[in-house]
């Protein structure tokens, strides 16, 4: 499903009119009859546009702007009236309204306010975003989410936050496990000190123990110090993904660290004290691990206290849409193009989906379709893989161009003292090659012959056959004929059957 808008009007056909064309522009529209209504719906937080008439019998449109500005709303206003004068327009543009419409409203003029006022939520939302993160103080309000499900998951994480117990989050691979991780961290007492990320599993083997504990010398006794990944994290959180994945030789020393607060690095003689808090993250099933001996079960026992189900994207299909927007302003700004917005096929066929590689897997859909787009708007021509595997969406994928075709030996035919060789290219049937052999466009008169000998090959010589198809009268075909120096060798028929035809014509 799209954004979800909410339409706030006293009157009842002007609800209904907009909620159809909200509805056809492929999003969730939301009703009230005032504003005070319009207000417990915005404080809910599951609203990302509004449309707001300023003339309301309990609360006007101007109200509703001065105390959604006042209570930290930031929700995208789009406000309408029956009056357009200059003065209404301004002010309501300094109370914080995205955008202004006059009733009534056209479908085009509506559509157009309401995806750029999302872009431009999104574009904020992103900066937001990346501002946050660089400061370890991205916290739950930034993640991007109004299902059910990762409601629940927020709460579990606030909860986490108000203490420093050690929390395990589950999930599939791309269900944004480290942003649960890092909204928790941002959320605590440590917000702002160090958030130290390892992937366990892209840690080589012969220097993960280097990575993760330090070096005070290297094997010749030569300084060479290190600072590891955990006396990094000290006073702030220890983010381990992929914790499933961490080298059997690793985890009683991580788990020895865990218990007694000390690390020891390569090379020195003492032990380092650090403390911090641990968050965990795996794909698999630790505990499948634990029985099959490839994880330590007192390590397991450490970890498990808290534990985290993040669900996948498809049972949690509603954040798609906001997810989508999300991506296409980031990927617009750093691509530098201009792409403002998402057609509602597109919409349609991304909530379709089932995203088996979820959010990450969306992620790159949306960067390779704003790669791909040509114009401001990314469609279904831009999804081609998604639209592939989605039925009812018939898109093709495009195919890498064909090897340069091998020569094929067809007989005992020589040309200049060499074997007379066919080219044979592997087509679709019934298809024509559009480019020559060097890449070329090819000729209007090469294609035009090729047309011509497929159709009198079809229809095999029938003369006036071919003429009545290709919409042409007899004589114009015989001269094209005469022009293009096409005989029945050429065009690869019997003459019997090509008399025939000329015969029958």
């Amino acid at each position: 499903m799209g954004s979800t808008i909410l339409i706030a009007d006293d009157d009842p056909v002007q609800r209904r009119l907009l909620e159809a064309m909200v509805r056809r522009f492929g999003y969730q529209a939301r009703l009230v009859d005032g504003g005070e209504a319009a207000l417990k719906e915005l404080e809910g937080g599951l609203i990302d546009l509004v449309i707001l008439d300023l003339v309301m019998p309990d609360l006007d449109g101007m109200g509703v702007l001065g105390r959604m500005r006042g209570r930290g709303i930031e929700v995208p206003a789009i406000v309408q009236t029956a009056h357009g004068s200059i003065d209404a327009v301004i002010s309501a543009m300094r109370a914080g309204a995205a955008d202004f419409v006059v009733k009534p409203v056209g479908a085009e003029r509506l559509q157009v306010s309401i995806r750029n006022a999302l872009k431009q939520r999104a574009m904020e939302r992103e900066t937001r975003l990346l501002s946050r993160r660089a400061a370890g103080t991205l916290g739950f309000k930034d993640l991007i989410s109004h299902s059910a499900e990762m409601e629940r998951v927020m709460r579990l994480g606030e909860k986490a936050a108000a203490s420093t117990i050690p929390v395990l989050i589950e999930g599939e691979a791309g269900t944004g496990k480290q942003m649960v991780a890092r909204a928790i961290h941002g959320a605590g007492d440590r917000r702002g000190r160090p958030f130290v990320a390892v992937n366990c599993a892209a840690l080589p083997e012969n220097e993960a123990e280097r990575i993760l504990f330090g070096q005070e010398k290297n094997a010749a006794g030569v300084a060479d110090r290190q600072v590891g990944k955990l006396a990094e994290a000290h006073g702030g959180t220890l983010f381990l993904d992929d914790i499933g994945e961490m080298p059997p030789a690793l985890q009683f020393k991580l788990l020895d660290a865990l218990r007694n607060g000390e690390i020891e690095p390569l090379g020195s003689r003492r032990a380092v004290r650090t403390e911090f808090r641990l968050i965990s993250a795996t794909s698999r099933n630790l505990i499948d691990l634990v029985k099959a001996g490839l994880f330590r079960e007192d390590l397991y026992y450490r970890l498990h206290v808290y534990p985290i189900m993040l669900p996948p994207l498809r049972v949690r299909r509603e954040d798609v849409a906001d997810l989508a927007w999300h991506f296409l302003a980031r990927f617009s700004a750093e691509e530098g193009k201009v792409v403002r917005s998402i057609s509602s096929e597109a919409f349609a066929l991304l909530s379709a989906y089932d995203w088996p590689g979820n959010v990450r897997q969306l992620e790159n859909a949306i960067y390779r379709a704003v790669i791909l787009a040509e114009g401001d708007e990314i469609g279904i021509a831009e999804l081609p893989q998604i639209a592939a595997r989605v039925e009812g969406f018939d898109v093709r994928v495009p195919s890498a161009p064909l090897l340069p075709p091998k020569p094929v030996h067809t007989g005992p035919a020589m040309i200049t003292g060499q074997p007379l060789r066919e080219i044979i290219t592997v087509r679709e049937p019934h298809t024509m090659a559009m480019l020559d052999a060097r890449g070329d466009v090819r000729t209007m008169e090469s294609l035009e012959a090729d047309m011509l000998k497929f159709a009198i090959r079809h229809h095999r010589g029938q003369m006036t056959e071919v003429a009545r198809k290709l919409g042409i009268g007899r004589s114009t075909l015989y001269r094209k004929l005469k022009e293009l120096g096409l005989d029945e060798a050429a065009i690869g028929v019997r003459p019997e059957e090509l008399n025939q035809g000329h015969r029958a014509a």
